[in-house]
């Protein structure tokens, strides 16, 4: 059972997130609060935070994964540099399975993004000047390369081995060679690092 803590000042974003996630069989919500300073971190696996104008309280680097709902480009910008550890990104106006499959998935860990939110970000981040290119420790392998495009995909580490017929155990060894390569220690960071390089296309 994945638990959800509910973030928004606004009363009426609350009861209808509520009222959508409560016909999940497999989520429950376990609280309500205004702001991500007041979320029980020992019961929460999944906030879902739907007052992305604060995204400056980022700063504590919270333990739990944070679906952010919005419709704010800029905003993506700001909780793309955050480094979180997982963090997903949905319109305002996502349906019930689009917002339950985020959630899921933040909850395994995973970077997860609406197109029409990140794409823009993504374009941006690949017109980047190729000279930041020269900041890799030495290039990417084909098959790291592959794998760094499946992650940004939001794929877990089974996926990725099963969509390349490789074992997890190659899959998580060539992440760690990613890391290395990259200057990175999660999956979040590494991506948005490819991001940056123009190693990751759409």
């Amino acid at each position: 059972m994945i638990r959800v803590t509910i973030v928004s000042p606004n009363p009426a974003l609350r009861i209808g997130l509520r009222e959508m996630l409560g016909r999940q069989s497999d989520i429950k919500v376990v609280g309500e609060t205004i702001d991500l300073a007041s979320v029980n971190e020992n019961e929460t696996d999944v906030a879902a935070f739907a007052s992305v104008s604060s995204v400056r309280l980022l700063e504590s680097k919270p333990a739990f994964p944070i679906l952010f709902l919005t419709d704010d480009a800029q905003t993506v910008r700001s909780i793309l540099n955050s480094n979180l550890q997982a963090w997903g990104a949905l319109s305002l106006e996502a349906t019930e399975d689009e917002l339950a499959a985020a959630i899921r998935a933040a909850a395994e860990g995973l970077w997860v993004g609406a197109p029409s939110l990140i794409g823009e970000l993504f374009q941006n981040f690949k017109r980047k000047e190729s000279s930041n290119e020269d900041s890799l420790v030495e290039p990417l392998t084909a098959r790291e390369a592959e794998i760094l495009q499946l992650t940004a995909q939001g794929l877990a580490n089974k996926q990725i081995a099963l969509t390349l017929g490789v074992s997890e155990h190659t899959v998580k060894f060539h992440l760690s060679s990613l890391y290395a390569k990259l200057g990175t220690s999660n999956r979040a960071e590494t991506v948005r690092r490819g991001i940056e390089l123009g190693l990751i296309s759409l």
